[in-house]
């Protein structure tokens, strides 16, 4: 079928008796593929009469897509799971044609192979419940963020309150089946992130903009997220490397740096890090910073400390347990 495709795209009308023959099939083969290149949108028209046949409609080209079996997976599995992840635009259903459309002109032999590497694959978790961003405003601040303009946005916040925000976009993120866009107000000089499924307009406006040096824009979202505001602050002090900090506590949780030496301790020491964190509960830090397998202090909160202290006597009392065993005893004489 993409040969078909590439022979009409050289323009001309070409007979059914044609085709066939430098198809290798016969007519009825060749009206076959004609009807899928229609259901995939290409113009192919028929021309009656005695010179008819078929050509494509006039001003019409389109570049044959033609993948290997590793490429073809790759598409398939990176549409899927991008649905799954949460990152496609609110045009979810664009995912799923296209998906169709790749699998409908590829080889039967192909084809099998990826429906079984397909039916096969199991994932850990269910779909996400990601609300996706139009895909009008996902287009819009990209170009935004390439070519360095300024743009307004309609956006409404979590507590239903709807304003009009000026941003000097710096990046696109993907972080946990959703997008943000970060970049600075102009008009107050500070620092916004905003969710894109809460935009619901996105407007480029004249001018342009020099977005920082050495910019990080994922690195700016989670260390948004970590130093949001929340019931709780956490100020820890963990003797280990970033790494190991890094393990349990990432960067969208924590802030992690240097600490600088304790009381009564040698200036010359390193190896203590400074650990900032918020949260609305605390229960299941002391279980998290168990498994650090660190030594570490708490400088707040002390409710922390209490916690932190009831798990170490419930493990304490735990392993100091002897289990009981079953069964009879008896002595042998």
């Amino acid at each position: 079928m993409l040969t078909l495709l590439e022979l009409l795209q050289s323009g001309g009308t070409r007979t059914a008796a044609e085709l066939a023959g430098r198809l290798g099939v016969d007519e009825r083969t060749v009206r076959r593929y004609v009807d899928h290149l229609i259901d995939l949108d290409v113009p192919v028209e028929s021309v009656r009469g005695r010179y008819g046949g078929y050509r494509l409609a006039s001003g019409y080209r389109l570049p044959p897509l033609m993948l290997t079996d590793d490429e073809a997976l790759a598409v398939l599995l990176g549409l899927i799971a991008g649905r799954r992840a949460g990152l496609m635009t609110a045009a979810g259903s664009a995912s799923e044609t296209a998906a169709a459309k790749i699998r409908r002109v590829l080889p039967g032999r192909l084809a099998g192979r990826l429906e079984a590497v397909l039916g096969s694959v199991a994932f850990t978790a269910p779909p996400g419940e990601s609300a996706a961003p139009e895909t009008a405003v996902l287009l819009a601040l990209a170009d935004a963020v390439r070519h360095h303009r300024p743009v307004q946005v309609r956006y409404t916040a979590a507590a239903g309150r709807r304003s009009e925000r000026t941003l000097h976009p710096y990046g696109l993120v993907a972080h946990s089946g959703r997008w943000y866009v970060t970049g600075v107000d102009p008009g107050i000089a500070e620092d916004r992130t905003f969710r894109l499924d809460r935009i619901t307009d996105a407007r480029i406006l004249p001018g342009s903009f020099e977005p920082p040096a050495g910019l990080d824009p994922a690195r700016r979202v989670l260390s948004g997220f970590a130093t949001a505001p929340y019931r709780h602050h956490v100020s820890l002090r963990v003797e280990g490397t970033p790494e190991q900090v890094r393990a349990r506590l990432p960067a969208s949780v924590a802030a992690v740096e240097d600490a600088p030496p304790g009381p009564g301790e040698d200036p010359e020491t390193q190896g203590w890090l400074c650990v900032q964190l918020r949260a609305e509960r605390l229960d299941w830090l002391p279980p998290l910073l168990a498994s650090l397998d660190l030594r570490f202090s708490i400088e707040q909160p002390d409710e922390l400390r209490e916690l932190v202290a009831a798990l170490a006597d419930r493990l304490s009392a735990s392993a100091r347990r002897i289990p009981r065993t079953g069964g009879a005893s008896g002595r042998i004489g």
